[in-house]
C-alpha cells in the first residue's frame, strides 16, 4: 500500500486551502509583482456581496469597484510607446433604438480587404468600459498587426453604462455585428472575428449562438474568447469545474462572480440560457457555429468552465482549439504589454493569427 505522505499534493488550494497567487509556485513571479503594488497577491478580504445579496447592493458595490478597476488599469499602462494606429469613434443605433459607440482603430497603413476584428470588453457584463485604458491600448496593438479592431460601448449590467440587464449588452453586440457586416465596403474589411474577456468571451461566444439561432451566423468567421465567463454557476460550483476551488481568489473569487451573475440576471430568469451563460448551451444550438478558439489562463478559476465549452464545441463538429497560458492568473496575459511582453505578444500574435487564418 502506497504512502499518502508520497502522493503529489493537489494544485493550488485544492492542496492547499491557504494558498495564494503570491505563494502558488505556478505563478509567473513578474505578474506577481505587478500585482502586489495593488495587494492582489494575496487572498481578498471576503466579498461584500454574493448571489445571496440583494439587487441594489450589487448594483452600489460594481458602481464602486469600476473606478479601482480603471485606476489599476491606468498604472499597468504609463510610459508604453505610441502605436502608428488612427483612432475614431462612429455611434450607431442599436436594435433596442440605443445609441451604441464603436471605437475603431486601423494601422497607419491600411491593407485592402484585411479582417476586422469586433473586440467586446471584460468586467462581466456589468462594469468597465471599452474606452479603458487596458483596452484601448489592446485594440491598438491589434491594428498595429494590420487589422481593422472595433471596441463595442455596450450597456452595462451597473456602473456608468448600467444599470441594463440581459439581454440588453448583448443586443449592443450583435447590433454592432450587423452594422459591421453591412458597411465592409465602406471599412474595406473582410472576415468579421469576435473576440472578448472574460465578460467580453461570454459576449463573443452568445453573439455567435444568438447569429445562429437567427439565421445570420454567416456574417460571422470565427470567435477568439479569452478566459470565458460562460457557466453562472458561482453560487454552487460543479464538480467537473474545480478549478473555481483551485484558483479561487486568485484576484477574481467566485463569490463575487456569483454576484456579477446576478446583477447581470436579477431575476435570474435566465440560469440555463445559453444566451446569457453559454455553458449550457445543447450539441443543437452548437451546429454550425464558425470556427473557434478558446484561451484560458492556467491560475484562473473560470479555466475549466471555457475548457469544458471548447470540448462540447469538438462534440458538435465545430472547429474549436484551446490553449492554456501556463502561469497566469484571470486575463493576466494581455494584463498589460509591460508587464510580460512576450506573453502578452503571444497572445496578441495568436487573436491576429486567428483573425488572419480565416480568409
Amino acid at each position: 500500500m502506497k504512502n499518502n505522505a508520497t502522493l503529489p499534493m493537489l494544485p493550488g488550494r485544492l492542496g492547499d486551502p491557504g494558498m495564494s497567487l503570491g505563494t502558488d509556485p505556478r505563478a509567473d513571479q513578474r505578474l506577481v509583482e505587478a500585482l502586489t503594488q495593488f495587494g492582489l497577491d494575496q487572498l481578498p478580504e471576503p466579498a461584500p456581496v454574493s448571489v445571496q445579496s440583494s439587487y441594489e447592493d450589487c448594483l452600489a458595490y460594481f458602481g464602486e469597484v469600476e473606478g479601482h478597476y480603471a485606476m489599476m488599469s491606468e498604472a499597468l499602462h504609463q510610459e508604453l510607446p505610441e502605436l502608428d494606429v488612427t483612432q475614431s469613434i462612429e455611434t450607431i443605433r442599436g436594435i433596442d433604438g440605443n445609441d451604441i459607440d464603436l471605437h475603431i482603430h486601423r494601422p497607419a497603413n491600411v491593407e485592402n480587404g484585411a479582417p476586422c476584428v469586433i473586440q467586446l470588453h471584460g468586467g462581466g457584463m456589468v462594469f468597465l468600459q471599452a474606452s479603458n485604458i487596458n483596452y484601448v491600448r489592446w485594440r491598438a496593438e491589434l491594428a498595429a498587426t494590420g487589422l481593422t479592431v472595433i471596441g463595442v460601448e455596450f450597456r452595462n449590467g451597473a456602473g456608468e453604462l448600467g444599470n441594463h440587464p440581459f439581454p440588453a449588452g448583448l443586443n449592443d453586440c450583435a447590433s454592432a455585428v450587423r452594422w459591421v457586416h453591412s458597411q465592409k465596403s465602406a471599412l474595406d474589411t473582410s472576415d468579421i472575428v469576435l473576440t472578448g474577456d472574460s465578460g467580453g468571451g461570454n459576449l463573443s461566444i452568445a453573439t455567435a449562438l444568438k447569429a445562429n439561432q437567427e439565421g445570420w451566423v454567416d456574417e460571422i468567421a470565427g470567435v477568439y474568447a479569452m478566459c470565458p465567463y460562460i457557466s453562472g454557476t458561482y453560487a454552487s460550483p460543479p464538480p467537473e469545474l474545480g478549478s473555481m476551488i483551485e484558483n479561487n481568489g486568485y484576484t477574481v473569487d467566485i463569490e463575487m462572480m456569483g454576484a456579477l451573475a446576478k446583477t447581470y440576471d436579477p431575476k435570474q430568469k435566465n440560469t440555463l440560457n445559453p444566451l446569457a451563460w453559454p455553458y449550457h448551451a445543447d450539441p443543437k444550438s452548437l451546429q454550425g457555429l464558425p470556427p473557434h478558439m478558446i484561451s484560458v489562463n492556467q491560475l484562473d478559476p473560470l479555466r475549466d468552465e471555457g475548457l469544458a465549452y471548447h470540448r462540447k464545441l469538438i462534440e458538435a463538429g465545430v472547429s474549436s482549439v484551446s490553449r492554456t497560458v501556463n502561469g497566469t492568473c484571470h486575463g493576466g496575459d494581455t494584463i498589460s504589454p509591460a508587464v510580460m511582453p512576450d506573453v502578452y505578444a503571444a497572445t496578441l500574435r495568436d487573436v491576429s493569427g486567428f483573425a488572419n487564418s480565416l480568409s
